[in-house]
Formats: C-alpha cells, sequence, structure tokens
C-alpha cells in the first residue's frame, strides 16, 4: 500500500548551525556541554560494556550514510551521493551490489537510510529512503538470489515527505514489533514538524507494506511529531525507542520517543518545561554534537557526532528509559562520524565517517567503515 502525504500524494547559519562541519572543541570532556533533563527517567545504570581500540575495516568509501545488517553477518551500505548499494562482509570486502534509481542529489539529500527485513531470509526485503526530483520516500526492494538488487525495480511505500537541500530526515529502523519506524526532517520549513497532515518532522510507524500501522495515535502513519531532523533510531531494553535529533543553534537532542508525543519543533529547542510537549533525555551543545547515527549495545546508547567528530557513549538506566552522564570517545580521531550500528550479537560497533560530505577533512582513507570492539 502507498501512503500519499495529504495535498501531494503522504553552524554555517542559524538554519545550517548544527549541520556545519567545524574542528571539534580540543575537550574531550562532557562539561557543561551537556545537560540530562531533570524529569528524564531515573534508576540503577545498567551493566557497561568496555570499549576496544578501533580499527578500519573498510576506506575509500563515497559519502556512506545508511548500514544495515544482513542474517549473514554482512552488512549493506548506502552511498548518499552515487546511490550505490555495497555489500560489506566482516573480513571488508566490498561488492558493488545495485544502484538505487531515481536519487536526487540535493545538498544533504541523496539515498540515505536502510533497513533489511526481519524476515530476510524468505522475502529478500530491503528498505532505502531516498531524495527524489519532487520528495524524499521510502521504497521496498528486493534481494536477488546473487545477492544481487535491482534498483529500479521499486514499490514506494511512502512518498510526498518534505525534500530540501536540508533537514531530510532518513533513519529507517524496525522495532521488535515487526513494524518500520521511518524518521523525517522538516525540509527546513519549520511549520510541517507541527502539521500532523504533513509528514515533515515526523517519526512514521508502518508496515512493510506501507500502510500505517494499527495503533498507530492519529490513525495515519504519524507515530511522533514536533521533530527538526531526525537521522539516528535505535531500539533499547523493553522495546523502547530513541531518536538522535539535530537541533537548530542551541542544542542537540536524544528523545525517548513515546506515541502520539509533540517534541516541541519549532516551539521549543531543547528542554523547555512546556505544557503538552515533550523534552529530551539529554541535550549537547551543537559544537560537540549534531548527532546522526544512534545505536544501543552493552547497555548504552552510542551516538555519531558529525560537527562533534567523536562517538559519544550515553548509559541507560534501568527502570524507565533513564540515561546517566554522557561520556565522549575517539574526539578528532576520525573526523565526521555518521552511522553508527551494534553488530546483530552486539558485540561491536560498526561506525561509518562522512568526511568527504562537503563538510570534513578528508584523509587518503576517507571515507571509511571502523569497528569498535565492545568486549
Amino acid at each position: 500500500m502507498r501512503i500519499a502525504a495529504a495535498g501531494i500524494v503522504l553552524g554555517l547559519s542559524l538554519v545550517l548551525a548544527a549541520c556545519a562541519g567545524a574542528t571539534p572543541p580540543t575537550s574531550s570532556g562532557a562539561g557543561s556541554a551537556v545537560e540530562v533533563a531533570a524529569t528524564a527517567p531515573s534508576g540503577s545504570l545498567l551493566p557497561q560494556r568496555p570499549v576496544g581500540t578501533p580499527r578500519t575495516l573498510v576506506t575509500g568509501l563515497e559519502v556512506p550514510w545508511g548500514l544495515a545488517f544482513l542474517p549473514d553477518g554482512s552488512a549493506l551500505v548506502t552511498e548518499r551521493e552515487s546511490a550505490r548499494l555495497l555489500r560489506v562482509s566482516p573480513d571488508g570486502a566490498v561488492t558493488p551490489v545495485g544502484t538505487v534509481a531515481g536519487v536526487a542529489v540535493r545538498g544533504e539529500g541523496g539515498l540515505l537510510g536502510i533497513a533489511v527485513s526481519p524476515n530476510f531470509r524468505t522475502d529478500r526485503a530491503v528498505f532505502v529512503y531516498y531524495t527524489s526530483v519532487t520528495d524524499n520516500r521510502v521504497v521496498r526492494l528486493r534481494a536477488a538470489p546473487d545477492g544481487t538488487i535491482d534498483g529500479a525495480a521499486q514499490q514506494v511505500l511512502v512518498s510526498g515527505i518534505p525534500a530540501a537541500s536540508i533537514h531530510n530526515g532518513g533513519g529507517l529502523a524496525f522495532g521488535p514489533d515487526g513494524l518500520l519506524y521511518v524518521a523525517t526532517g522538516d525540509a527546513g520549513r519549520r511549520d510541517p514538524a507541527q502539521d500532523l497532515d504533513d509528514l515533515g518532522g515526523k517519526i512514521l510507524r508502518i508496515t512493510p507494506d506501507g500502510a500505517p500501522a494499527a495503533g498507530n495515535p492519529f490513525g495515519t502513519a504519524v507515530f511522533t511529531y514536533g521533530h527538526r531532523n531526525v537521522q539516528g533510531l535505535a531500539f533499547g531494553p523493553e522495546g523502547r525507542l530513541y531518536a538522535a535529533e539535530f537541533g537548530q543553534n542551541r542544542v542537540d537532542e536524544i528523545n525517548l520517543l513515546t506515541p502520539g508525543a509533540n517534541y516541541g519543533w519549532p516551539t521549543v529547542e531543547g528542554i523547555g518545561h512546556r505544557a503538552g510537549l515533550t523534552d529530551p533525555l539529554l541535550t549537547w551543545e551543537t559544537d560537540v554534537a549534531s548527532p546522526s547515527g544512534l545505536a544501543y549495545a552493552g547497555g548504552s546508547l552510542w551516538a555519531g557526532a558529525l560537527r562533534g567528530q567523536r562517538l559519544w557513549r550515553v548509559p541507560l538506566a534501568d527502570g524507565a528509559g533513564g540515561v546517566g552522564t554522557p561520556a565522549p570517545l575517539f574526539t578528532g580521531e576520525f573526523g565526521r562520524l555518521r552511522t553508527v550500528v551494534a553488530t546483530p550479537d552486539g558485540s561491536a560497533l560498526w561506525i561509518t565517517t562522512s568526511n568527504r560530505d562537503g563538510r570534513g577533512s578528508p584523509t587518503t582513507e576517507d571515507d571509511r567503515i571502523l569497528v569498535v570492539p565492545l568486549s
């Protein structure tokens, strides 16, 4: 089923401050740059796994964006500007498996998120989020028995998500409920985030066939609203869903998502204590964050920072989804970090750099996939 937007078919400046490339602050401490909301749930911290030394798995990629694991332990990776789909094996072998048709590269837009069906062994379904000439959309593709993917044979599941050169969202994640969660941005226009008839600035929840999920709070695909630009989605303990959100010129956010909640944009940026609006669990100053990828493993959330050029570890507490004090890792060592995905067994993180996106300072190895052991 195809969802259409109503009326369609379903920093550089203050606007770009949280997205802009910049040299990260030299201090690696959290300091006053981080605020955990007083209203965040409390509890004892979950056991935390030690972090090993990163190693480079793959070099020479062209602005990698999304990454999703296949059942055999290899991963599918999207390249934003080339629109290529790459298969990366655990030993670092890279095999191009397809090119997605219809991708329009517009600033931050292009081929963005990717998710693999929970039933991939039987249905061979792969889902991607991309920018077209008219909108952002989510489509379903199929992998052939030899692993190749015909990027032109698309079933459009969601169209009409607003697109622009900024704030395209793009994160995809399957939940433990078997439903697909889609993160969208406000396309730099602010107003869509509070408009329940607009797909911009939302988290959507749909079936693998594209229908609004049963039980959605508004009877549409909309799950939560009031977002500026969410790219990272991660499921933690007890099926809780967390989102990494780019702020404007003040703070970036980690939000714990609950059905029907309004996260405040553009009325509020960060912790606002406003009736009817849901505060983030924590915020960072934008120069140490710009969080894109988000993963859960080993008792923590892990957020890749673009502008902040570091990996943030956010310890989780038991109980109702509270957080401890975030800690930065690898500050300035690898440049801009975008995608963070935990291996299926939770023993490591795969992280992509984004130093060739026009805002970084690439080395001869960029862009890369890094592997960070958790043991």
